[in-house]
């Protein structure tokens, strides 16, 4: 993680939104068979050159995203301005390959302009990767690897693509208000720091935006680290500290639109995501891949609602909390924000759940779903009580709470407990 003050002056608020909306979208989406398409099928200029024709996002509506991402319980969006395609959301002085001379709309400012409306923070996705650039080198991932002759690949000139790169970043850093994060994509061992130019890169970037957040893809550090459709199960270090981190997940292994991909993950299943990323110190980025003509499908939007049903009840066990330092019982997970501690029940117990201790350190027990009152009680760790509260030898210190049998119709239940006095 970078020590600069731009680091900490965004830090806070990225800390406390803990949940993101990232939108995939691009000229793949009309392929409909995942965002890396023209490299996977070594599609000439000339193939692709079809998406771009027919390129008309009439059903992209930013400010119903915008809306959705919201009541999902979203605090921020991400938006690809440029996929590795190299094709750009947004008006540039540097390529017509833009989403404004295909279809006379800059989508990068009408995401901009929907998410600040909605009080979201915004949040631009730029590829440092450009496979239509003539300059960008070719290498293993490029469409053209197997088909342009070496001495024609020679022609390429990486120091002008960086130029080229370094232009598009400062457009979208002067022409679209505040940013307040950039989200690069990706290093890997044939291009990094140095073809990049890296570190100029971040500089122009914390001087134009001393506030942004920068992610760790440019091959040197960032703000936050970026684990990539996996889901970390302990708090992120290293060198021994501590460091913010984003889990960023598709919901059907795809973060373009995919149409035949129906491999989708279940709202409590991804809620109980979002919880292990609070409960670990990080925050979840959630994609959806817009389809052809720029509309959600029916299956995403109705996980959103889904995941914004639950959020809208439990949003305070995840907005501004973080790891708790108390031990959660089996099959559960802590958050903390305060002197409130969220039990996340992963699975449902049988009418008892115990709770090591916090016997004497809670003042009160309530679901957070509807307010209504847990019933709990102090063990003696010695006490085989003849209601079978607590199996003999139960640990000194234990709190048990008394749930109803029959589980609440949520995606995840959580209990509130009060604290007594301050944070352990």
């Amino acid at each position: 993680m970078s020590d600069g003050s731009a680091e900490r002056a965004g830090a806070e608020w990225f800390r406390a939104a803990r949940f993101g909306l990232f939108v995939h979208f691009g000229l793949y989406s009309l392929a409909a068979r995942h965002e890396w398409v023209r490299s996977r099928e070594a599609m000439s200029d000339a193939d692709y050159d079809r998406y771009l024709e027919r390129f008309d996002p009439d059903l992209f509506d930013a400010a119903a995203l915008a809306r959705a991402a919201r009541e999902a319980g979203m605090r921020y969006a991400v938006l690809t301005a440029k996929h590795h395609d190299g094709f750009c959301l947004f008006g540039s002085a540097l390529t017509d390959y833009t989403s404004v001379r295909a279809a006379g709309r800059d989508l990068v400012a009408e995401f901009a302009e929907a998410m600040r409306a909605e009080g979201l923070r915004v949040g631009l996705y730029y590829s440092l990767l450009d496979w239509r650039h003539p300059d960008f080198t070719i290498d293993r991932y490029h469409p053209l690897r197997d088909s342009v002759p070496p001495e024609e690949a020679k022609g390429h000139d990486m120091a002008r693509y960086r130029a080229y790169l370094h232009g598009q970043v400062r457009e979208l850093l002067t022409g679209y208000g505040p940013v307040d994060l950039l989200f690069f994509d990706f290093t890997y061992p044939a291009k990094g720091p140095e073809e990049w130019g890296a570190a100029e890169l971040m500089a122009m970037v914390r001087e134009l935006s001393p506030g942004i957040v920068v992610n760790d893809r440019l091959g040197i550090p960032g703000d936050y680290v970026t684990p990539e459709q996996y889901q970390p199960d302990a708090p992120l270090t290293r060198d021994g500290a501590e460091v913010m981190w984003e889990a960023c997940h598709t919901l059907n292994g795809s973060w373009g639109y995919d149409r035949d991909n129906h491999d989708y993950k279940s709202p409590d299943l991804l809620v109980r995501m979002l919880v292990q990323s609070v409960a670990c110190g990080g925050n979840l980025l959630l994609n959806v891949g817009p389809t052809g003509r720029g509309a959600l499908d029916p299956r995403a939007a109705e996980t959103l609602r889904a995941i914004g049903a639950w959020t809208s009840l439990h949003a305070r066990a995840v907005h501004g909390a973080g790891p708790s330092a108390y031990e959660p019982p089996p099959n559960a997970l802590y958050t903390q924000r305060g002197d409130r501690l969220y039990l996340h029940l992963l699975a449902w117990p049988l009418k008892h759940v115990h709770l090591p201790g916090l016997a004497g350190r809670v003042r009160y027990a309530q679901f957070l779903h509807d307010g209504s009152e847990v019933r709990m009680r102090e063990l003696d760790g010695g006490e085989h009580e003849h209601n079978n509260l607590a199996p003999p030898g139960r640990e000194p210190g234990t709190l048990t709470l008394t749930l109803p049998v029959v589980r609440p119709d949520v995606l995840l239940p959580v209990v509130e407990l009060v604290l007594h006095g301050e944070e352990p």
